[in-house]
């Protein structure tokens, strides 16, 4: 049992509650309130484990807004940030509560995720299923959010728009059509779509 013996103002929406015995513990004002905390009551330690529960779990939905206001997050990502901090069921707990909301919604996450790779950063499929998996999410919905820009010809286009953006001039180097191919390998790019793409790309360069 433990019995309050002092509840007062600590920060801003935060509460110093005292005991009898121990050190003191710093509880949200509602839910202090929720709980009903008072000057005098008495809590067995199942009730006082209840209370610390809900106010973790405040903190940690807090938090998970917080990040989810800066950027959109994935399951893993979001509960890896909270795990640096809260219990593990706690993270649980707030990353289940906020995907029943809709706040986290993977399939949302890798649709953007696709978007940003292979269209902004022109990333080849390799290297976006690398960076989506990073981020946790599961190869099913990988495959899913890429499908779209698996097509050949679509794949042909962005390697032919970054030779042209970021590797032209190196065609003019020694070696320089080898170490383009390199560059585009490490972009995520297959041999074989480089080699089409880049022999189009000559092509239409000597036509001009």
């Amino acid at each position: 049992m433990r019995r309050i013996t002092e509840i007062g103002a600590y920060k801003g929406s935060t509460l110093r509650i005292d005991f009898e015995e121990g050190e003191p513990e710093f509880i949200n004002r509602d839910v202090a309130a929720e709980c009903g905390l008072r000057k005098g009551l008495e809590l067995t330690d199942d009730v006082w484990e209840k209370v610390i529960y809900k106010n973790d779990f405040r903190r940690a939905k807090e938090r998970a807004l917080y990040l989810l206001d800066v950027k959109d997050h994935s399951y893993v990502m979001l509960f890896k940030r909270l795990e640096e901090n809260y219990p593990e069921q706690i993270c649980y707990d707030v990353c289940d509560r906020l995907a029943e909301l809709g706040l986290i919604n993977d399939r949302r996450f890798a649709s953007l995720c696709a978007r940003h790779y292979m269209e902004i950063k022109k990333f080849g499929r390799f290297r976006a299923v690398q960076e989506m998996r990073l981020k946790g999410l599961p190869q099913s919905l990988i495959d899913e959010a890429l499908e779209p820009y698996d097509d050949s010809d679509s794949t042909k286009e962005r390697i032919k728009e970054l030779i042209a953006k970021k590797y032209i001039r190196r065609l003019e180097d020694e070696d320089g059509v080898k170490k383009v191919k390199n560059a585009l390998v490490r972009q995520g790019y297959s041999y074989s779509d480089i080699n089409a793409a880049m022999d189009e790309f000559l092509e239409e360069l000597e036509d001009e």
